[in-house]
């Protein structure tokens, strides 16, 4: 997940918010650490802002990246009043976990992550436990610009 959240960073996705979505220790972080990566932030500075809501980093470059959770908000009216609406500044990165609970409250052009656990054939299981998928759909010309540079950098990697 890391290397799939930094490959992103480094297509150069200025504009891009990242809607995050899976169950809980899927590698939702993870990917926003890889994210991190690409733009020259140590991952290590990055936690889940679950109790924070939202922080900010700013790369050597200069580049933000906001990496934000709803997990504990209630409403997306919530999510306004802490000030998300700011970090949609052109040329941020802004990853979004939990992006499922306030969708109405995202851009329309944005790159949803949807993360799964892989799924275990039988007597296969503690294999299988630490695989993840990965399934990801754009929503507009940003996103879709994104995507399109990630899925010919994977197939240039063999998948």
């Amino acid at each position: 997940m890391e290397a799939a959240g930094r490959l992103v960073a480094c297509l150069g996705a200025e504009g891009l918010v990242i809607a995050l979505v899976g169950p809980l220790g899927v590698g939702k972080t993870v990917f926003a650490k890889g994210l991190a990566q690409g733009l020259g932030i140590p991952p290590d500075l990055v936690a889940s802002p679950t109790f924070a809501i939202a922080s900010e980093y700013r790369s050597t470059g200069g580049r933000i990246f906001a990496h934000v959770d709803v997990y504990r908000l209630e409403s997306a009216a919530e999510l306004d009043a802490t000030g998300f609406l700011d970090l949609l500044e052109p040329g941020n990165l802004v990853a979004v976990e939990w992006a499922d609970r306030f969708p109405e409250a995202l851009p329309a052009d944005r790159l949803q992550v949807q993360l799964e656990r892989g799924q275990a054939p039988p007597g296969e299981a503690s294999v299988v436990e630490r695989q993840r998928s990965l399934n990801a759909v754009a929503s507009g010309p940003v996103s879709r610009a994104v995507l399109d540079l990630w899925d010919q950098a994977m197939g240039s990697r063999g998948g």
